[in-house]
């Protein structure tokens, strides 16, 4: 059962703000799951279940990775077929540097990786912020403090946010992993999260 934007916009976008409230609960409880266990919460199970929550009554192929051609701009992600064995790679390369990078550089990998990929139908920005700030929050040892937290900051600023995912994009296909510039761009969020420490969390508005 599912809803169309063009069908009834009041209800379509209440059903996403309630979804994303949703997602953001489950992922404060990845988050104290991750806190517990370390590099190897970070599997695809978490994943679905994000991207389910995210898109439920929205889409419906939520929580499964897609079967089918998927374009983003002149982003062409991964054929179909070899989208399982990305993931893999993905996620094996979270866990293996989970003791060598920093907490932005897990978050900012998984943030890029996730986008580039593409593994889902509907809602991989959705579930790759919700990611990213997963990797934020159990790298550092805490469900971080902040009145507006980094996927809502990555929302208000596109353009940084785009700018980071395409310098990584170049990186990739001059055969070099980089993604520093959106490291730079995720501890400059963090920071200005940081800086809200003590305030009231105010909801998850744009995860």
């Amino acid at each position: 059962m599912f809803i169309l934007e063009q069908e009834n916009q009041e209800l379509f976008d209440n059903i996403q703000r309630k979804n994303l409230e949703r997602q953001y609960q489950f992922l404060t409880n990845c988050i104290e799951v991750g806190l517990m266990k370390g590099p190897v919460s970070f599997d695809k199970y978490m994943f679905w279940s994000l991207n389910h929550v995210a898109v439920a009554n929205i889409s419906q192929f939520g929580g499964r990775f897609r079967r089918e051609p998927i374009y983003v701009g002149n982003h062409k992600p991964p054929h179909f077929n070899d989208v399982d064995e990305w993931m893999d790679r993905f996620i094996s390369t979270v866990q293996e540097n989970w003791f060598i990078w920093s907490p932005t550089e897990l978050a900012a990998y998984g943030l890029w990786r996730m986008n580039w990929i593409h593994p889902f139908i509907e809602g991989n920005g959705r579930t790759a912020r919700a990611i990213c700030y997963f990797l934020l929050c159990v790298k550092t040892g805490k469900l971080l403090p902040g009145r507006k937290i980094v996927p809502e900051r990555i929302r208000e600023d596109r353009e940084g946010y785009e700018r980071a995912l395409k310098a990584a994009d170049r990186a990739w296909d001059a055969g070099d992993l980089n993604f520093s510039d959106m490291e730079d761009y995720l501890a400059t969020l963090l920071q200005a999260q940081l800086e809200d420490d003590g305030l009231d969390y105010q909801g998850p508005s744009s995860i």
